[in-house]
């Protein structure tokens, strides 16, 4: 089969080292929300709640979409957030099947397991996913798993390979962890450990292309072997940590938001001391890939590149 590969969300961070790798051995073609601008790819500004998006599926003869696009900060309007990432994606699978596509992949999150208090040391793949509906990024994530799901029983024909990173650390990485990791003090919930799994953008990238070169199908947690705690980070950063108990954080953040000082309120507590952590022995046992950096080697990777910009 001659590939013809569609991303969504080819602009953003992930789908732009996508392109430049793609784009050498496959056609790639790209939508996203972003104005149009010089491409060196077939791109279309395009919501994927697009009525149009079937035919240009067919117009394009796409063989492949790899689904990136989602909210990952969540926005004042939560019932247009759900509907890009739920419906627009029941709407992006709907029409993958109308336009004869073969392949499906799409980046969920480790987000999808939630935030809970029980969750196991190390989450696998067959761990129940239960979001937080506190987190809207979470919840999505969960949302869009059972409809995927749901899909797999009711058309087989499109394989579908579900991955789930962890924490995406790069060279250029900016979003809302690692603004984290910039503050002058790190911040830490007394009594919890609070553990990262990274996964490096390279190892990511490389994972998708391997399992649209292979046609590869399943659910794979997608992390660097190992994890870090927030204590851990902050010893490596050299920067004072900061250990509030959880009831004094609940009402700062509860103050905070009222006074407009912050976006994040007190249902942001269990984000921040339960993180998922997850297990990637199915990927290393079963996945053509396997990562090249720990978890740790990839924060310090990251953290090189940090600081050589600061020098």
């Amino acid at each position: 089969m001659i590939k013809r590969i569609l991303i969504t969300g080819s602009e953003g961070y992930v789908g732009k080292r996508l392109v430049a790798r793609l784009s050498k051995d496959y056609d790639v073609f790209g939508i996203d929300l972003a104005p149009d601008a010089s491409h060196n790819y077939h791109y279309q500004q395009m919501d994927i709640r697009s009525e149009q998006l079937a035919e240009r599926l067919k117009t394009w003869g796409i063989t492949h979409i790899i689904h990136l696009a989602s909210i990952v900060s969540p926005s004042a309007d939560e019932a247009r957030d759900y509907d890009i990432d739920v419906n627009g994606t029941r709407n992006l699978v709907e029409c993958a099947l109308i336009g004869g596509v073969a392949h499906f992949t799409v980046t969920s999150s480790g987000a999808a397991y939630g935030y809970h208090a029980d969750n196991p040391e190390w989450l696998s793949e067959t761990d129940p996913l239960r979001g937080n509906d506190s987190f809207s990024y979470s919840r999505h994530k969960r949302l869009v798993e059972e409809l995927l799901s749901g899909f797999r029983n009711s058309n087989p024909e499109l394989q579908q390979l579900i991955l789930r990173p962890g924490t995406v650390l790069g060279e250029a990485t900016d979003n809302l962890i690692t603004r984290l990791f910039q503050r002058s003090r790190i911040l830490a919930v007394r009594g919890s450990s609070s553990p990262f799994v990274f996964i490096w953008d390279e190892d990511l990238v490389n994972i998708i292309i391997h399992g649209i070169e292979g046609d590869i199908s399943g659910v794979f947690n997608v992390a660097g072997t190992g994890a870090v705690s927030i204590r851990e980070v902050a010893k490596i950063l050299g920067k004072p940590l900061l250990d509030i108990p959880a009831g004094v954080l609940r009402f700062l953040l509860s103050i905070g938001r009222i006074l407009r000082l912050t976006p994040y309120g007190p249902e942001q507590l269990d984000f921040l001391r339960y993180r998922p952590v997850l297990d990637n022995k199915k990927l290393i046992e079963k996945f053509p890939y396997t990562p090249s950096k720990s978890s740790r080697e990839t924060f310090d990777f990251y953290l090189a590149a940090q600081r050589a910009k600061d020098d």
